[in-house]
């Protein structure tokens, strides 16, 4: 039986065999190219971060949800600077006051093991130090752990860890070898993919098929059906529902929620099973009749509301609003309410109807936190991120400060924030 010391050592060699055979693979590339790698993207936080010396270096980046509304968060290996330059206790805690935002609401770890190097790499020691740390408060919400492009260096380390994991949590674990195997289960175009992961992965397709790399975009969308009611436009469904105000998907999910679920601990922080809300979202679009009683679980129109707003090709806030939204943070504090109902009464008047909609049941929700655990500031939390994002690129984790801040004003500032425009057309939960 190989000891746990013998394994140390073989992860060691095995590290620095495919540091060599990546060299030489660059050396090749430089030789026929002759032209150097870009160089990788830059990450810019807040200098008055609590954790700037770690943040700054974007190891660590949260990029909205996933298709079933766990919150997505990802390390990236390439992204960590010689182990001299970086204290690694600091990584855990950054790791930590991260995690500690999204661990009471179900998450995904995304784990880009490219540019893990001999220089870059945190002792394992300090690896058993920080599974140790993380208690079961950040076990037992996380569903899935993807490994990208895994290398026997990682499977040394797992066989390593074996013995200290449970098997519970070793479920988890899931290997990705290309990029284009993440689209099955997250909103791809979400990720923040480092330059190096993404130019490792076309050289690693381009190995498989021995030339160059296949294209990882989808194929062209079909036209939708008429009944379609995800990954369409508000216009659309309304043209499609006898002119509709609020789409059917969010007048149903909203009534039963707040019939059956206001109360309901936790409420939009919990996922579903993942085939169950496919089914849903088919009954939808095929334009069949959907009963939430039959699922006997409240958890799933909850996940239906999100997955809806999410799958819209325009945010129901617009992107014409982004950078707006960016901007709250240079408001004084005590006039940020104000600038807030601004923003929102400049919408078009069918999304401001939808929103004013929306923010309404949200407020009736934070209004039971008491028993529901869902305040103003955890409800931001998890649909800010729903309700705008940029037309180009994903949100950073710098990003999503100000999206929290403006969504917590219009939900606990809701009557403020929407009192003074009533279109003709409004509909209340």
């Amino acid at each position: 039986m190989t000891s746990t010391s013998d394994l140390e050592q073989l992860a060691e060699i095995e590290l620095q065999k495919e540091e060599e055979e990546e060299e030489e693979e660059e050396d090749k590339m430089c030789v026929t190219d002759g032209l150097p790698a870009p160089p990788s993207s830059t990450f810019s936080p807040d200098s008055s971060h609590p954790y700037y010396d770690v943040a700054r270096h974007g190891i660590i980046q949260v990029c909205g949800d996933d298709n079933y509304g766990r919150k997505l968060i990802i390390f990236s290996s390439c992204c960590l600077p010689p182990s001299h330059q970086l204290n690694h206790q600091r990584l855990l805690e950054y790791l930590k006051f991260t995690l500690d935002q999204y661990v009471e609401m179900d998450y995904i770890l995304v784990y880009f093991h490219h540019g893990l190097r001999s220089s870059n790499k945190p002792s394992l020691k300090w690896l058993r130090e920080a599974y140790n740390e993380f208690d079961r408060k950040y076990k037992k919400n996380l569903k899935t752990l993807y490994v990208v492009h895994p290398t026997n260096f990682i499977r040394i380390v797992w066989n390593i860890f074996k013995p200290l994991i449970s098997h519970k949590f070793g479920k988890k674990l899931t290997y990705v070898n290309y990029l284009a195997e993440l689209r099955d289960h997250l909103n791809y175009e979400q990720l923040i993919v480092p330059p190096e992961v993404l130019r490792h992965d076309e050289k690693l397709r381009a190995a498989q098929k021995g030339g160059p790399p296949p294209s990882v975009k989808t194929p062209p969308p079909r036209p939708p059906l008429p009944t379609q009611q995800f990954g369409v436009s508000l216009q659309y469904i309304r043209e499609k529902n006898r002119e509709a105000v609020i789409p059917p998907v969010m007048s149903q999910t909203v009534s039963y929620l707040k019939d059956k679920g206001l109360r309901t601990e936790g409420i939009f922080r919990r996922s579903a099973r993942v085939q169950l809300i496919k089914d849903v979202q088919k009954l939808y679009n095929l334009g069949k009749p959907v009963n939430f009683d039959q699922y006997a679980d409240v958890h799933v129109p909850a996940v239906i509301l999100k997955t809806f707003l999410r799958e819209l090709p325009e945010p129901l806030l617009t992107f014409r609003v982004y950078n707006q939204v960016q901007d709250i943070l240079n408001v004084e504090s005590s006039l940020r309410v104000s600038r807030c109902k601004q923003i929102v009464e400049s919408l078009p008047e069918h999304h401001f109807i939808v929103t004013k909609f929306l923010l309404c049941f949200l407020h009736m929700v934070s209004q039971q936190s008491i028993e529901n655990k869902m305040s103003s500031s955890n409800l931001a939390c998890v649909f800010g991120v729903n309700l705008v994002w940029p037309r180009h690129g994903s949100i950073s984790l710098t990003a999503l400060t100000p999206i929290n801040i403006f969504t917590e004003i219009l939900i606990e500032h809701f009557h403020n924030v929407f009192g003074s425009r009533s279109p003709p057309a409004q509909v209340t939960p």
